[in-house]
């Protein structure tokens, strides 16, 4: 495989028994670029390790005095030094190809595991782990990849110059056919200690890049308690100990490269030592102890790649397990149900006891923002990270997040999203949160999204009250056509003010059309007049579909067929939104910003309608900005 061809069509289903089951499945995935990557190797090593063969012809032809048989050694050698760099360039090449595409399919595996278990993941494993795997573990299984060509190369070379010496100088070839393999495994005792001084140092590292990632999660409450320093302090005793854990197994690998460098100078100073008596002896000539020197010196070049493949093996190893768990991961409840039949009917949310009832417009009261975010998660199958974790926000480790009870499933016409297909999940409910992210390119291709055909695009933009937003895109096009649908918008949508995002984001939600909508405050950046059109729009266009719409916004629940409000986390009533108002101090205290003290025991319903309207007219403080900008 190219590079040009990632990402994978399909990276397959990994064997994730053990480490070593998936490094082998990783390798039996590429064999026509290893064996390339191979076979550039041998014609790499296999010149270098003939160069000994012309060396010695030039050196016995300047002692015969043939001038001939100088000329033959001088073009072997330009020959050799071609097929040398032709071979290691092309052997780089395959090499670091294999590396790319490797790392590439354990990124698509990893992500398709993220995809399907969504926040389920960071419950059951810790965030500091999935990005150690995602960055440090992928280079090291990477290197490990790339090295086998070069290994198996300088491996079947060696053997190859050791026959040949055997047949060419049996007497000298017989010591270097015992010598090299003791050589090649004089540093098996040493890489046990080795690998479990990599692995300590890989796991000091891991809680140190948790301990990190707790204290930017957690930095505002920090801040507020004053415990910035506390962390400081466990941070640098954390990184502390990664230092001193790299410096021991730095040690260890040094001592290793030691024992290859001072062993095969050995076994050299052995070689010129016999041959130097065999040629007083007259038994060999000097041409052929220089080409049998020249062989060993050229064994010291493959011995290298043996201390290679075992660091790359003993960091990648560990590395891989610890992938191999991550994808092995799965839902729980036995997986996900292939026959799930039609996803349709009430939505219901056991956590809060929110029941959304098919084919309405329901409006949620939470009080709470933040609370709202998660519920808004929640409802779409993907619990927020704070429910996961909460109470744990600023904590000096992460040992409880992945022990945490997972909560109960959000049920769609009582099946458990959890328990059906996740594109199937995602395509019945979709979410838009609070700040909706609009991607950089047209607004035809913002709003080409997979869709029903109920709603055309036209339809959803009208509803979503983006009149004035077309007419801005048209006055801005670049290319002087007039069509808004061609005007390029900037990345996340800066180029836009808050409330022009939000209903942009809003028709391309509409645009969709899923059987359940589920929008997190999609109108707090929009003035009170477009708000009421909007949410005459909304209803209108979502007749006959679930609509879920978690806002404090009078206009919005006085169009709503249902509002639920929630207290502390639970549904503590449910009614139209003016009789809410009548007869719960709570539930007005929240919508018309007044305190339950303060506010009227039993208003009229025309009192009630006023108060709401009156607030309607007054954007919320943290939304003020944005309608200034929006109405300027």
């Amino acid at each position: 495989m190219h590079i040009r061809d990632l990402p994978h069509p399909n990276p397959g289903v990994p064997d994730v028994r053990t480490g070593g089951r998936f490094l082998l499945w990783l390798y039996k995935k590429q064999l026509g670029g290893q064996a390339k990557a191979l076979l550039w190797g041998l014609v790499h090593t296999g010149a270098v390790a003939s160069f000994p063969v012309p060396v010695g012809i030039a050196v016995q032809a300047v002692v015969d005095r043939s001038g001939s048989r100088l000329a033959l050694a001088g073009g072997l050698m330009v020959l050799l030094g071609v097929l040398v760099s032709v071979g290691d360039t092309m052997l780089h090449r395959s090499a670091v190809t294999n590396w790319i595409t490797s790392v590439a399919r354990i990124q698509q595996l990893l992500a398709r595991k993220t995809t399907e278990l969504g926040s389920a993941m960071t419950r059951r494993v810790a965030a500091g782990e999935i990005v150690a795997v995602s960055t440090g573990d992928l280079e090291k299984i990477g290197w490990f990849v790339e090295a086998i060509s070069r290994f198996g190369a300088a491996a079947l070379t060696s053997v190859g110059v050791c026959v040949a010496l055997l047949v060419y100088q049996p007497a000298l070839g017989v010591v270097v056919a015992v010598g090299v393999p003791v050589l090649a495994l004089a540093v098996l005792p040493l890489l046990p200690p080795a690998t479990r001084r990599a692995d300590a140092q890989r796991e000091k590292a891991g809680r140190a890049t948790e301990l990190a990632s707790d204290t930017v999660a957690g930095l505002r409450v920090l801040r507020g308690i004053g415990g910035e320093e506390l962390f400081l302090g466990r941070y640098r005793s954390a990184s502390q100990e990664v230092r001193k854990a790299a410096v021991r197994s730095a040690r260890m690998w040094s001592l290793i490269s030691a024992v290859q460098v001072a062993l095969p100078g050995l076994l050299l100073i052995a070689v010129v030592w016999y041959g130097v008596r065999l040629a007083q002896d007259g038994r060999i000539a000097i041409g052929e102890l220089v080409t049998i020197y020249s062989a060993v010196a050229f064994l010291l070049y493959p011995l290298r790649h043996f201390e290679e493949i075992a660091m790359a093996y003993s960091f990648s190893r560990p590395s891989a397990k610890r992938a191999a768990r991550l994808l092995a991961l799965s839902r729980p409840a036995g997986g996900r149900l292939t026959d799930h039949g039609a996803l349709d009917g009430d939505l219901h949310d056991p956590v809060t006891g929110l029941t959304a009832e098919a084919g309405r417009l329901t409006a949620v009261v939470c009080g709470d923002p933040d609370a709202a975010g998660r519920l808004a998660a929640r409802l779409g199958g993907q619990p927020a990270e704070s429910d996961d974790h909460e109470g744990s926000e600023g904590s000096s480790g992460t040992e409880g997040a992945g022990t945490a009870a997972a909560p109960p499933s959000v049920l769609l016409g009582g099946t458990p999203l959890d328990d059906v297909p996740r594109d199937a999940a995602r395509t019945a409910v979709l979410v838009q949160d609070k700040d909706p992210v609009l991607l950089s390119g047209t607004l035809g291709e913002l709003l080409d999204v997979p869709a029903s055909g109920r709603v055309d695009t036209a339809g959803a933009l009208s509803a979503a009250q983006c009149g004035d937003v077309l007419t801005a895109l048209a006055q801005a096009s670049a290319d002087d056509s007039g069509d808004p649908m061609r005007t390029r918008i900037t990345e996340r949508g800066r180029s836009l003010s808050g409330g022009q995002r939000q209903r942009l984001a809003l028709a391309r939600s509409l645009v969709t059309d899923p059987e359940v909508l589920v929008l997190d405050e999609p109108t707090s950046a929009v003035d009170s007049h477009t708000e009421a059109r909007i949410a005459d729009g909304l209803r209108e266009i979502r007749t006959g579909r679930t609509t879920v719409v978690l806002t404090s916004s009078p206009l919005l629940l006085d169009r709503a067929e249902q509002v639920v409000f929630l207290h502390d986390g639970k549904v503590v009533a449910q009614a139209p939104h003016r009789e809410l108002l009548r007869t719960h101090p709570a539930y007005r205290a929240v919508v018309t910003r007044e305190t339950e003290a303060g506010a009227p025991a039993d208003p009229a319903p025309a009192t009630a309608t006023t108060t709401a309207t009156a607030t309607a007219t007054a954007p919320t403080g943290d939304a003020r900005h944005d309608k200034i900008e929006e109405t300027a």
